[in-house]
């Protein structure tokens, strides 16, 4: 959004909708407008992006206890039923595992490509392989862009070129290796991300600060996949449901 393009963002995140506090919107709720003689949802803005999430709906100290149709029908009508504006991107952040939320949002949108986050170590690799092997079964086929590290090491504010990997090292690497992709980036812990996620603003607004350069290159490199994506491949068709 920074670099001029038009985003929105779902929270798909069901059981875990932490977008609202990240984006300075806790407690706000989406209007109801009626368009063509339906009842739609206006997305919330912050930060020049459209967003929807469950959070928004419920209270924030409420449990979300949900079942398989239910979390397919909240996703669908994320997808359907909000008035989003023109968009150059809509971004799906998806909680982790290859459940009913992900293959919803595959049989509702044709999805462009796929970001994998992984963690540096092991553990967390095991999972994001599992995640990304599932879009790339054969009646799904999402393309994978690439994968992005979290939390590779911790840099001291007072000590700027030291490097302390508290998770291990070369997660992210050994994903992409394994998955034949590029590792898009790799994004140090920094404390001062978490405080400011906290105040209801993303890092990268804070232009003076390290971790802005970070995710501003973030940015870049998957926008040039996408094109790349788009250029070289066919489009990605909705998963169509089957009898028995």
């Amino acid at each position: 959004a920074l670099q001029g393009y038009k985003v929105g963002l779902i929270d798909a995140d069901l059981y875990g909708p932490s977008i609202p506090t990240m984006m300075g919107l806790k407690g706000e709720k989406p209007k109801m407008i009626e368009v063509g003689g339906q009842k739609k949802i206006v997305p919330l803005e912050a930060h020049g992006i459209s967003l929807i999430s469950i959070g928004f709906i419920i209270n924030p100290e409420q449990a979300v206890v949900l079942r398989g149709p239910r979390l397919s029908g909240i996703i669908t009508q994320f997808i359907n039923d909000c008035h989003w504006p023109e968009m150059d991107y809509l971004m799906i952040d998806l909680p982790p595992g290859t459940g009913d939320i992900q293959l919803t949002m595959v049989q509702s949108i044709a999805v462009t490509g796929a970001v994998i986050v992984t963690t540096p170590p092991q553990v967390a690799v095991d999972d994001a392989l599992r995640a990304a092997n599932m879009f790339r079964l054969d009646n799904i086929q999402v393309p994978i862009l690439g994968v992005v590290e979290n939390m590779s090491w911790f840099t001291p504010k007072e000590l700027p070129d030291n490097k302390y990997y508290l998770f291990g090292k070369g997660g992210g690497e050994k994903l992409s290796q394994l998955l034949n992709v590029p590792q898009l980036s790799q994004i140090p812990l920094v404390k001062e991300a978490g405080e400011y996620s906290d105040q209801g603003v993303p890092p990268v607004m804070d232009r003076n600060h390290p971790i802005h350069d970070y995710f501003v290159n973030l940015a870049t490199v998957l926008n040039q996949k996408v094109v790349y994506r788009n250029q070289n491949l066919d489009p990605t068709e909705k998963v169509q449901m089957q009898n028995g």
